[in-house]
């Protein structure tokens, strides 16, 4: 008799992202410098990034069970956010659970949450902080991440509401990170899943109690936002939303790579930017041609919004001879006899 449905679905998602990271792993050269071309590569070392929440647990216990049957060396990390008491605590049980499981390494990684952005930017820009650190430590090839397909549905939401855009509504990516880093073997799985998952290979299962606090948008979107579209929209929403992810992602690629091309035939031979060229750019291709020049100018790429970007592209479109549009990172755009000038001012 086979492993019940859940654990078989985990498993199966976890498997074919190892075949992926094997695959790569044998493409790639050494990673030892001067190793002998005879010696055998070292097999690639696999993180899981666990909370101890139902999603990241399910996907450690996949992960154990799968990587030594495919020669990968499987390791764990947990995050210490210090946001609550006793999470210390709470971060060392994560730890000897995932030694249970078999995993080695085991790191538990003390962060110090800031403020930029909101508490829920904040904790996320400090734990990916410390997973790449960890990773870079142990030379990990991958660190897997229990996001599921409610996880993404959620970010789809959270990306029209922001009104930023069709790469907003791409959420997040199976792949990610430097140089393919993070994997979320999980997004075409439900929440339900995992937590089934664990329930019957009877793995301890803490739930966050900040992921039922109204205070996080991303809390009220779980447990009022959702079930309301629901309700008023039926069933089959959450796959949908994460279709529209995987659809949306398709085409904003798409569109990068449209603009990554068409800017090097809107530069005249000084290298600024032609208005005239850019005008007869589709709308998409140029406004993404203006964002990538004033992140080369020195823009932030994380505090660079659409409205500044339709302040630029104003210049082009609306030309009543208006002064200079100041963007993030000190960075100023304006245009100068038919040419548009982005640079630091």
């Amino acid at each position: 008799m086979g492993p019940h449905p859940a654990v078989a679905a985990i498993r199966l998602a976890v498997r074919r992202v190892l075949h992926d990271l094997l695959t790569e792993h044998h493409r790639a050269p050494a990673a030892v410098p001067h190793a002998s071309p005879h010696e055998p590569q070292q097999p690639p070392l696999v993180l899981v990034a666990c909370s101890g929440g139902a999603d990241s647990m399910a996907l450690a216990s996949a992960l154990a069970f799968e990587s030594p049957k495919l020669g990968i060396r499987a390791g764990g990390v947990t995050v210490d956010h210090g946001l609550q008491p006793g999470s210390d605590a709470r971060a060392a049980e994560v730890v000897q659970r995932l030694r249970e499981l078999g995993l080695d390494p085991v790191d538990s990684v003390a962060v110090t949450v800031g403020r930029a952005g909101g508490p829920e930017a904040a904790a996320r820009d400090a734990r990916y902080a410390a997973l790449d650190t960890a990773a870079e430590r142990h030379g990990a090839a991958a660190v897997l991440l229990g996001h599921t397909r409610d996880d993404q549905a959620e970010t789809v939401l959270l990306g029209l509401a922001r009104g930023s855009g069709i790469r907003s509504l791409s959420g997040m990516a199976a792949v990610s990170g430097a140089g393919g880093r993070y994997r979320r073997p999980f997004l075409g799985l439900d929440r339900q899943t995992a937590r089934k998952a664990c329930m019957v290979q009877s793995l301890p299962v803490w739930d966050d109690p900040h992921n039922a606090d109204p205070a996080y948008t991303r809390s009220r979107l779980r447990h009022e936002g959702l079930p309301a579209l629901e309700k008023a929209l039926g069933k089959g929403v959450v796959e949908a939303l994460a279709r529209t992810a995987r659809l949306s992602r398709d085409d904003a690629d798409a569109l990068d790579s449209w603009a990554g091309q068409a800017e090097a035939t809107v530069r005249d031979d000084a290298g600024l930017l032609e208005c005239a060229k850019l005008y007869a750019l589709p709308p998409a291709v140029r406004r993404r041609v203006l964002r990538r020049a004033a992140i080369a100018a020195g823009a932030p790429a994380g505090s660079l919004f659409a409205r500044h970007i339709e302040e630029v592209d104003r210049l082009i479109t609306g030309w009543r001879g208006q002064g200079a549009i100041n963007l993030p990172g000190k960075v100023v755009a304006q245009r100068q006899g038919g040419r548009l000038v982005i640079r630091q001012g």
